[in-house]
């Protein structure tokens, strides 16, 4: 699609009033998004946790605003990913799975590219790129075209052919494969800090970080973050024995305390690497009109319920908390409350329209299923009229969620495997189903009605 055509989609630019300290600016902010791979909200240390250290993530938590229910829409990479980029469900932009038209049972062997309902979709950067920004692309893409991103990125340093490995990685540079000797998120670390020196005052950028962290492989960390949990048990961690439906990341499970170690040196070293670009973004005097944002594309079990991973982690497919809740994190110095937490239900999908609203960028002419919530960051006040909604919905396969503040429902099409009914509040844990139970019928009703209505607006 041409840069013409894509910017027929384009709507009116909304001013937005910037609180800051010394009053209101029509300067448009720097943005750089960070997203993990497979980080659940609970491992963090500003969720709660005790045993994984993330201190420069936590730094940022506080010096900001933290969602403390942020969730995906689906618990899997390429799918949500394509959701956060467009403000679409899945099933309106087509990748509902792997990178198949169609859901499967296991990754296609070499298959790299989208189904054709997902090269007509807007993404961010398309609509930013329009609205004058600058756009860059590090690290993990997972949406077709890896060595070359399609979508006007003015820099892209993304995964190359082969196997992806964290030592000495096979990497493609605007499209041209290179060969790299070091860490891999230390040489995507480098890359971004390289393309943020080369920003000017004279257009805003919009810079995505995607680092593999901790998705697999574990090996290739710097030892000193195996070092750092190596007696560490993680007795927090409320992990159970594997599970009867336990499928893809079941043989994690055979050495699990073994396994969480790799994975909470992983965590530990994308959090040192975000450190570091902070570092960056503050020695290049633009910390002030730069909004960070730190979220993952799915969660990771990591051995509750007796699972490793996300979505895929069980067969029928799961939609607990730990595989849909992801952290989300806006730090924007001088402008949004500092040590803020947000006690509402926000998804994946309305990260397109905050961020169009923030930059004054006019949103595609699309079906959005997610809605702004700039005035929550901002600590404004929501339209009487308008209050935020109550319920958000996320799917896998055969698997569909509606979830309000209290209650989560998940419904499981064509009979495979059982409905669920949980009281968040009363059991967090989702150990206690009361989908059959006759004192919640009319929660199990009500919810039904609401992803039904869901299904059929955002299909």
């Amino acid at each position: 699609m041409s840069a013409f055509t894509r910017r027929t989609f384009l709507g009116s630019a909304a001013s937005v009033a910037f609180a800051q300290k010394k009053g209101a600016t029509t300067e448009k902010p720097n943005i750089v998004l960070v997203i993990a791979s497979d980080i659940s909200a609970w491992t963090l240390g500003c969720y709660g946790n005790k045993e994984i250290r993330t201190p420069n993530i936590d730094l940022l938590a506080r010096g900001g605003v933290r969602f403390a229910d942020s969730f995906t829409c689906i618990p899997v990479g390429s799918a949500s990913r394509a959701t956060l980029f467009t403000g679409r469900t899945p099933h309106q932009h087509g990748i509902q799975d792997f990178l198949t038209a169609q859901p499967v049972v296991d990754p296609p062997q070499g298959q790299k590219d989208v189904p054709d309902s997902f090269k007509s979709e807007v993404m961010l950067s398309d609509v930013l790129s329009a609205a004058g920004y600058n756009c860059g692309y590090v690290g993990r893409w997972e949406m077709g075209n890896n060595e070359r991103p399609p979508n006007h990125f003015d820099f892209t340093y993304t995964f190359g052919a082969g196997a992806r490995r964290n030592t000495d990685p096979a990497m493609s540079l605007n499209g041209t494969p290179v060969k790299e000797t070091g860490y891999l998120a230390e040489l995507m670390t480098r890359k971004a800090a390289g393309y943020i020196e080369q920003q000017t005052a004279a257009k805003p950028f919009f810079l995505t970080v995607g680092y593999l962290n901790p998705h697999p492989p574990f090996e290739g960390h710097p030892q000193k973050f195996y070092d750092m949990y190596a007696k560490t048990n993680f007795e927090t961690f409320g992990y159970e024995r594997a599970a009867a439906t336990a499928s893809r990341g079941k043989d994690m499970m055979k050495d699990l305390v073994g396994n969480l170690r790799k994975s909470a040196a992983a965590i530990s070293s994308m959090d040192e690497q975000i450190g570091l670009l902070v570092n960056k973004i503050t020695a290049k005097g633009l910390r002030d009109n730069t909004i960070i944002i730190i979220t993952s594309d799915c969660g990771n079990l990591f051995g509750r319920h007796g699972l490793y991973g996300g979505g895929h982690a069980s067969n029928p497919a799961n939609l607990f908390d730990e595989s849909i809740s992801v952290p989300l994190i806006w730090n924007w110095q001088g402008h949004v409350p500092v040590q803020a937490v947000r006690p509402e239900l926000v998804s994946n999908y309305d990260l397109m329209p905050t961020v169009c609203e923030l930059t004054g960028a006019g949103k595609p002419e699309r079906n959005l299923c997610g809605r702004s919530y700039v005035p929550l960051i901002l600590n404004h006040p929501l339209p009487k009229k308008n209050p935020w909604r109550s319920t958000i919905f996320a799917q896998l396969r055969n698997t569909e969620m509606a979830r309000d503040p209290r209650f989560k429902l998940v419904v499981r099409n064509n009979g495979e495997g059982p409905n669920e009914l949980f009281d968040m509040r009363a059991d967090v844990r989702e150990k206690i189903n009361l989908y059959e139970s006759p004192q919640h019928v009319t929660v199990r009703q009500r919810l039904g009605a609401e992803l039904e209505a869901w299904k059929k607006k955002f299909a």
